[in-house]
């Protein structure tokens, strides 16, 4: 078992509202210099940089796990993590028939490029990333389950998009092993007032610029022998699925 430093919500130039300078190799390349060791992009309602993100993970030696932050019909952010890029891809095509597709104004809300492993462009989205989908939130976690991910509510603590806040409370159904965190000083006072004892708590940046991303501070004790990049993932999600 070693530590491996985590941020598992960060956004990529996809993200309407993500700067443009995080691109995936600058995500990776600031993770490796905060000294994070495992890092996941979760860009609103798409994974379609993760393959680009994947890539720049191994020029870092940063093990990169696939997420998306998925707006539900609620309004709810919730994190949707997957073991395997192809299931991450998989997923990103079953929401995008969900997605309500409103053109982007990127004199608005600004660009949604899609990049290749060297950072070029090599596409953009043309609908606006950010608006709710027609997904529920307790639809979500069946549907990231039958793409052998795992979800949880985003930032819990934060008034905008966050599940409490929205909601009034933590629901008990549907039924989420993981809880995140946008603030460590919150943690202790929500889990107290919303009975998230039985709960893994993640606390992540939701970083939408580079100098957003936190140094190294909360991580998970994870089995890595034989090392690989696999391996790890593997540890973590057994964790998330509440057998860690």
């Amino acid at each position: 078992m070693n530590k491996y430093y985590y941020d598992f919500h960060l956004h990529s130039c996809l993200s309407p509202c993500g700067d443009e300078d995080n691109t995936p190799n600058n995500i990776a390349g600031m993770a490796s210099v905060l000294g994070l060791d495992m890092i996941a992009l979760t860009d609103h309602n798409t994974c379609k940089n993760c393959p680009a993100f994947f890539e720049a993970a191994k020029k870092y030696g940063v093990v990169p796990v696939a997420g998306m932050e998925l707006n539900t019909s609620e309004d709810i952010h919730v994190i949707c993590l997957f073991e395997n890029l192809s299931d991450a891809m998989a997923f990103d095509g079953e929401i995008d028939s969900r997605r309500v597709k409103i053109k982007n104004r990127t004199d608005i809300f600004g660009n949604q490029f899609i990049l290749d492993k060297d950072d070029n462009i090599i596409g953009e989205d043309e609908f606006l990333l950010t608006n709710a989908t027609s997904v529920s939130l307790d639809e979500a976690p069946s549907i990231v389950k039958k793409y052998n991910g795992v979800c949880y509510p985003a930032h819990a603590d934060r008034q905008s998009n966050g599940v409490i806040a929205v909601l009034g409370t933590f629901p008990e159904t549907p039924h989420f092993d993981a809880v995140e965190f946008n603030r460590k000083e919150n943690v202790e006072e929500y889990v107290k007032k919303y009975s998230l004892e039985d709960k893994t708590v993640i606390i992540s940046s939701d970083a939408h610029i580079l100098t957003n991303m936190r140094e190294k501070e909360n991580y998970f004790e994870l089995e890595d022998e034989p090392y690989s990049p696999e391996k790890i993932r593997s540890s973590l999600f057994k964790l998330l699925r509440g057998k860690g």
